[in-house]
């Protein structure tokens, strides 16, 4: 089963927009979210549009702010301060990454926690961590578990989930939301002795490691949900660019019970569960 990351976000976007107009009705809120884009990354841009069209079309507020490539980690941080005051702005993204001047966390430290829609904070990691019900969890995480829910449903418990990646964006994250539904969780990473025979084991397997067609074929037990979060820019036999996973797709398509696609699985659910930390914040902040 190719599990479908474009219509899962189309479904989540629908019980957005119901949602949306529900809080205007309700509180005469509607929710605003403000993406803010240093620099002119062209694949930062496409991200930015899209969140911004998506926003608009479950009926919500979006602004975005571009500011030059030569603008001082001062000048960032006196946006944002203007950002966190604004009583119409629940919602804030700093798009990155961030030229190489900016250091990345100080940014993160400087958002409200509860305007923080890309759940990076360590107010939300704590809470996140804690179990607290009112934590914005990161996008990607949240979009992981969605669509293993797709394919298994609703109850996760007991199943053994493998984590490839550590990182603080997806890997650390999705490990607590998969120990949050009941999972055995294992979290593998470069260090990682026999990661094969590791991977072997799993119920569920969350790829996240950046390497193109890294998971193989004979990792993968028989059955397995494979959730691959890798987007790697690899030349195909013409020279032409496209977009790979981690996962070695052809081949791991054959052993598993479910996979999603790269692209078209992940990505997708990453915008929609941005949208969804955006209508969460607006109720915090409304």
């Amino acid at each position: 089963m190719i599990i479908d990351g474009k219509q899962a976000a189309a479904d989540l976007r629908k019980i957005l927009t119901i949602e949306v107009a529900q809080l205007k009705k309700d509180k005469g809120v509607v929710p605003g979210l403000t993406v803010v884009l240093v620099g002119e990354d062209p694949a930062s841009e496409v991200y930015v549009r899209n969140k911004v069209k998506q926003t608009r079309e479950v009926g919500m507020i979006s602004n975005e702010i571009k500011l030059p490539n030569d603008t001082s980690e001062a000048q960032l941080l006196a946006v944002l301060q203007q950002l966190n005051n604004d009583d119409a702005v629940h919602g804030i993204l700093v798009q990155l990454p961030l030229p190489k001047h900016i250091d990345e966390s100080v940014i993160i430290a400087a958002i409200t926690p509860n305007k923080d829609v890309d759940g990076f904070h360590a107010m939300n990691s704590g809470r996140l961590l804690n179990g607290e019900p009112g934590a914005l969890v990161p996008c990607t995480p949240q979009g992981c578990i969605m669509l293993t829910k797709k394919h298994l449903g609703e109850d996760l418990s007991g199943l053994h989930a493998v984590v490839i990646g550590r990182s603080n964006i997806v890997g650390k994250p999705v490990a607590l939301l998969l120990l949050q539904e009941n999972c055995t969780v294992t979290i593998a990473h470069s260090r990682t002795k026999n990661l094969a025979e590791v991977c072997q084991q799993a119920d569920i397997l969350i790829a996240a490691v950046g390497r193109a067609h890294f998971v193989q074929a004979s990792w993968i037990k028989p059955g397995a949900t494979i959730i691959d979060v890798g987007i790697n820019r690899i030349e195909d036999e013409n020279g032409k660019a496209k977009l790979v996973g981690d996962v070695d797709f052809a081949n791991v398509a054959a052993v598993c019970g479910a996979i999603t696609p790269v692209p078209g699985g992940v990505g997708p659910m990453t915008i929609a569960c941005l949208l969804k930390n955006t209508v969460a914040a607006a109720r915090l902040n409304g």
